[in-house]
């Protein structure tokens, strides 16, 4: 009775916990569909009133109305720790700013550094016990939580209820609850996977060993891994990611993971936020071998390479041939965020027996439509490098995979190109020898 009594009490109407917003305020939306929308609509509604607002989001899925009814940015600022496609197209028309960091480091950063006036997530409703489960997503919420004035949660009936640590928040902590619009999540299409991203999986696949721990991106390529891995007869596999996506399921359903051989929460799947399609939802939801983490517990290097055998797989947009790897921006142009990537390529090598994967076609269409390389001399004005040469292990394109641990610049330039697109080879090996890349006795 006294939860109940406490529910009713924190109960309020969107428009009325928007009012409590100031000019000046700093506030906080979480994560990807963890983001809130009934209140989002409502303080978007009041804008008039409202100036030097800032609203920090990440990954978001769904139109931000404190963007969309404010395009000259007179009343809010809406900075992002990692873009999804509509952010990026935000942040082209200068409405949304990025927030470089190592995902890992979220909840340090928040503690540390971060003013927060008011966090606002869409949670799970109220359960018996008095608490509000953060669903899919449980990243940086704590520590958020922490340091905000004050807390809010816009209830979901549709989010997924997960097992882990530090993912719920009881109704004592809570300021006010706003009953949300239980409209159906979000659902991530899976990229389809093409013959290329099918032949990179080839390359991987036979390098993995019973036993090992994945971490798997998103995409066609990371897909083609996992479909490869189901139809392939390597067992007792284990998850320790980042993101937990579709292709995860395909790979219990086919019963190649137990999480018997690792070192870290031995027979769980770890991960701190999942996005993918109702299926991944309803997988995740109430599933004991599911373990929602913090992101300090699951990408902090020194917790990655604590389980063996560490796999970890993910994509580039472009490499140069020293080995510096771009996975974030085009030039100026902003696409995603650093993310794990880093954390998870060192966790891997520094792992006992890991491996860490760098995939990406040899070539893209560009915004002509134009064939371009994704290997280059060296990364464009304005790329952002996401992973330091020095740390690159495997690197996999259509053509064939390449180590560039242990190599020279002259080794890793050659490696690099071997795996290049055929005609595009001659003319890094020019540029590489005309930019002194290569050593005088590869210049012939």
């Amino acid at each position: 009775m006294r939860l109940q009594a406490l529910l009713k009490e924190k109960s309020n109407t969107a428009d009325a916990v928007a009012g409590w917003v100031s000019s000046g305020d700093k506030i906080d939306y979480g994560m990807s569909i963890q983001q809130p929308d009934v209140f989002d609509a409502a303080l978007a509604a009041q804008k008039d009133r409202l100036s030097d607002v800032t609203i920090r989001g990440t990954l978001s899925t769904r139109a931000r109305q404190v963007i969309e009814c404010d395009p000259e940015q007179q009343h809010f600022t809406f900075e992002n720790w990692h873009f999804s496609g509509y952010d990026r197209k935000k942040f082209s028309q200068g409405l949304e700013s990025y927030v470089p960091f190592n995902f890992g480091e979220g909840p340090h950063i928040y503690r540390q550094y971060r003013d927060v006036d008011m966090i606002v997530i869409k949670t799970t409703p109220m359960d018996e016990h008095g608490y509000f489960n953060y669903g899919a997503t449980n990243t940086y919420v704590r520590a958020t939580c922490d340091v905000a004035k004050r807390i809010v949660v816009e209830t979901c009936t549709e989010m997924p209820h997960c097992y882990g640590t530090e993912g719920s928040i009881h109704i004592s902590e809570v300021d006010a609850v706003i009953e949300g619009d239980n409209a159906p999540l979000f659902e991530l299409p899976n990229a389809e996977i093409t013959d290329l991203d099918r032949t990179v999986a080839s390359y991987i696949v036979p390098l993995v060993q019973d036993g090992s721990c994945l971490q798997i991106g998103i995409g066609g390529m990371p897909n083609a891994v996992c479909s490869a891995l189901a139809e392939s007869d390597i067992k007792d596999l284990g998850i320790h990611t980042e993101m937990f996506v579709d292709g995860m399921v395909d790979l219990v359903e086919a019963g190649k993971i137990t999480g018997w051989e690792k070192q870290t929460h031995r027979g769980k799947i770890t991960y701190t936020f999942a996005l993918g399609t109702k299926r991944t939802y309803d997988f995740i939801h109430k599933n004991d071998m599911c373990l929602s983490l913090p992101v300090d517990e699951t990408n902090l290097t020194h917790v990655i390479s604590a389980n063996d055998n560490v796999v970890s797989i993910n994509n580039c947009l472009q490499i140069d041939l020293s080995g510096q790897v771009a996975s974030e921006s085009s030039g100026y142009r902003h696409i995603s965020g650093t993310g794990g990537q880093l954390q998870f390529v060192r966790g891997a090598v520094q792992s006992k027996g890991g491996l860490s994967f760098m995939c990406l076609s040899s070539r893209y269409k560009d915004a002509d439509s134009n064939l371009a390389p994704r290997i280059v001399p060296g990364v464009a004005p304005g790329t952002v490098v996401t992973t330091p040469r020095s740390d690159v292990m495997y690197v996999v394109t259509e053509y064939g995979i390449v180590n560039l641990k242990g190599k020279s610049v002259s080794e890793r330039a050659l490696a690099l190109i071997s795996i290049a697109h055929p005609d595009d080879r001659e003319t890094l090996h020019q540029q590489a020898c005309e930019n002194n890349i290569l050593s005088k006795k590869h210049w012939s």
